[in-house]
């Protein structure tokens, strides 16, 4: 039961409305005229049909201000607002009708104008139901909320893929309503509630833009930016704001993922796909794909198949699932790819740290196979029959770089880049050729197969060709620049015995006219050429001789070693019915003086077995022999009658049968390989390699270096020491791990 107090309470509260609402008017005057601005409000407020035209009223506007004018000031205006809102929820299955039928429409017809209408129509019910502006921005913001609420509650799934459909449409060239249907949609809340809608439009668009105007077209960058088309900055900075800050993003982005799909491509066409190069550098500095460039760069080097290795570069293209580094690949093709990759990488990373990571499988790879060195060797002197240089004659001639210390205290000094690893150096190697060199850990090498390769070309010049010496020693001159005048010293020995040779053969030729011209070099300077035991016969015998006497003469202290299966033999064969002339090997020059000696001291003139021939020259493969005798069996000189028994055609024989080998070209002389020379030398020591690393167990570089220093005549370096130990890894002799040799038990 209440208590008197709280009847008081009630009775004051009670008393307190009825004043508010009656305004202290005589009577209920004032609650009466309150009653009516109430009906006439709620009734003003009351949620239409818009589609049928009866149920739409009109009101004196000037009542019905007055009306939620006292209603404001009887306090009842928030109960209004809440009466108001449930009314909207209620009568929205008017709007849900009117959806449910135009999607109905869109779902037959696909038509996005469909859609347009739906969205115009929206607007229209959202306009209608919508309190005057008088009443202030709190509850047209409640009214809002409530309308936009009950829309995004109420539409089936269908909507959203027709609004997809309609945001697309207005990318198309000739779109209609653009303006007013991105208003409608902010009046609606579309534009927030979809927005990721919205922009995944933008997206695909942008990824058909770019695919369409940029893929294959290398040569033009496209460059893409949102705000490229900004008259002045403040334009751009506003198309670059929210959502056009993520449209640059996809643009750069997409364009990127493009370029790295093509980047073996933009390596095969540079430099006429420099224009790719510069779009990749670009984006890269916008989006992070740095790390999907190198593993692209590293699979297109993996699984990179030639169908046709000798055809131009320009005509073939990517496959799958076969590699470029495989023994089979032409070592001179994987060299050019990687010289290419260095220039396109240096464009788009100038610190090189791309390249670092993209190169070190390459390098480590070429650093195995056996010929890499003498393919860069032959490329620098010229001596590349592939027609494709590795170096741009364009580029200065410059000394190897080496890498050196970081110097911290250089005003001009930059951190590494943040995605360096730890054993790349800001110092690397700029230029294309010291960047090759140091594949290897050490020049001279290189050094020594640049001496085997000058070795070779020297001894292949003949004496009406003596100005290629002059071209060896420009080329020199200029090799000097790269690698130093020491380390070229033994190449300009060798060059001077080319001069001196020629002067000396002069003076015999003026003492004593012969027609055997010599190449006489210092047996210490030059490298190492591969010995034979041929023996020059009859005339060929007595011109060595004479010549090796007159030279006596001139040079009392010097004495002639020759090596007489070395250069070239010119003959003229008289025969019965004709005369041939060629130039041969002297192999060739021996076997054919041979059947001359037989033919004026035996009965059985002109036929040799192979054996006799043989021993009629010194020891010689068999192997050999046979090349030299098919070389005459192909001119028409030789026939072999019976198997390895051959004879002389004084006459020739009409439709003689073609030999089964082709005939044998005129060899340059044979020179060891450096490496060869290297190895040959480093077996020597291999016994106290091997006798350390048994008695001592796992020995770092340095420490078999140091031991190797006690052994009678040993003079390598650590770099030749670690290319040995490289070679007797790969042949299974040593384990190394970790800077540590052991013996591969």
């Amino acid at each position: 039961m209440a208590t008197a107090a709280l009847r008081s309470q009630v009775a004051a509260k009670w008393h307190e409305g009825f004043n508010r609402l009656n305004r202290s008017e005589p009577g209920i005057s004032g609650l009466l005229s309150f009653s009516q601005a109430w009906n006439i409000a709620t009734d003003y407020l009351h949620p239409r049909d818009i589609s049928d035209p009866t149920s739409v009223k009109q009101h004196d506007l000037a009542s019905v201000k007055a009306a939620f004018d006292l209603i404001n000031r009887s306090r009842r205006l928030p109960v209004m607002l809440e009466t108001f809102l449930d009314d909207i929820c209620n009568q929205y299955h008017l709007i849900v009708r009117d959806i449910e039928q135009y999607l109905a429409e869109y779902e037959q017809s696909l038509d996005t104008s469909v859609m347009l209408r739906l969205i115009f129509r929206l607007v229209e019910w959202y306009r209608a139901w919508a309190p005057i502006e008088e009443l202030g921005p709190t509850i047209r913001a409640a009214y809002t909320l409530t309308f936009q609420t009950q829309l995004f509650s109420t539409v089936p799934p269908g909507f959203v893929r027709g609004f997809k459909a309609l945001c697309a449409s207005t990318l198309v060239p000739v779109a209609q309503h653009t303006p007013q249907m991105w208003e409608a949609f902010e009046v609606l809340g579309l534009t927030d509630r979809y927005e990721g809608i919205i922009a995944s439009v933008g997206y695909e668009r942008i990824e058909d833009h770019v695919r369409e105007t940029c893929t294959g077209k290398l040569c033009h960058g496209c460059s893409p930016m949102y705000a490229k088309g900004a008259a002045n900055t403040e334009e751009a900075r506003g198309l670059l704001q929210n959502v056009g800050s993520r449209f640059d993003f996809h643009m750069n982005k997409t364009l990127c993922d493009l370029r790295t799909s093509e980047i073996f491509d933009i390596i095969i066409d540079f430099p006429d796909s420099n224009g790719a190069l510069q779009d990749l550098k670009e984006c890269l500095q916008r989006v992070d794909q740095r790390a999907s460039l190198v593993q692209a760069l590293r699979k297109a080097y993996v699984f990179l198949v030639l169908p046709f290795l000798n055809f131009p570069p320009r005509d073939y293209r990517i496959s799958n699932r076969k590699r470029l580094l495989h023994p089979g690949a032409d070592t001179k093709l994987i060299l050019s790819q990687y010289v290419a990759t260095i220039k396109c990488l240096r464009i788009v990373d100038p610190p090189g740290v791309l390249l670092f990571k993209v190169a070190d499988p390459i390098r480590r790879y070429l650093r195995e196979r056996p010929d890499t060195i003498r393919s860069i060797v032959a490329n620098l002197v010229g001596d590349d029959d592939s027609g494709d240089s590795l170096v741009d004659e364009n580029e200065p001639i410059q000394p190897l770089q080496q890498l050196e210390t970081e110097d911290y205290n250089d005003p001009h000094w930059d951190p590494e880049p943040i995605d360096a690893g730890p054993d790349f150096r800001t110092n690397k190697p700029s230029d294309v050729i010291s960047t090759l060199v140091s594949i290897y850990d050490s020049k001279d090498l290189f050094v020594k197969e640049l001496q085997v390769l000058l070795a070779q070309r020297l001894l292949a010049i003949t004496d009406d060709n003596f100005e290629k010496v002059e071209k060896e020693r420009r080329n020199i001159e200029i090799l000097k620049i790269r690698f130093g005048e020491a380390a070229l010293q033994v190449c300009e020995v060798m060059l001077k015995d080319m001069t001196d040779s020629k002067r000396i053969d002069g003076h015999v030729q003026s003492q004593k006219a012969s027609i055997v011209h010599p190449t006489i070099i210092s047996r210490h300077f030059w490298p190492s050429l591969e010995s034979s035991d041929i023996v020059m016969p009859g005339q060929f015998q007595a011109l060595q001789t004479e010549y090796a006497k007159e030279f006596s003469t001139f040079k009392p202290d010097k004495k002639l070693r020759w090596l007489p299966h070395l250069g070239t033999v010119h003959l003229e064969l008289q025969l019965e019915d004709r005369t041939i002339e060629t130039d041969v090997p002297p192999l060739e020059a021996a076997f054919i003086e041979l059947f001359s000696e037989k033919s004026e001291s035996t009965l059985v003139p002109h036929i040799w077995t192979m054996d006799e021939l043989i021993e009629g020259v010194g020891a010689v493969d068999r192997i050999a022999a046979l090349k030299a005798l098919i070389t005459w069996i192909d001119l028409g000189v030789l026939k072999e009658d019976e198997e390895n028994t051959f004879r002389l055609l004084e006459v020739k024989e009409e439709a003689a049968p073609p030999s089964r080998i082709a005939p044998a070209a005129i060899d340059a002389p044979t020179v060891t390989a450096a490496q060869q020379q290297q190895a040959d030398q480093m077996r020597l020591y291999w016994k106290f390699i091997e006798g350390m690393l048994t008695n001592l167990g796992s020995l770092p570089l340095d420490r078999i270096q140091t031991m190797l220093r006690f052994a009678p005549g040993y003079d390598q370096t650590v770099e030749q020491l670690a290319g040995f130990m490289e070679a007797a890894r790969r042949e299974g002799l040593v384990v190394g791990r970790d800077g540590m040799w052991k013996l591969n038990r």
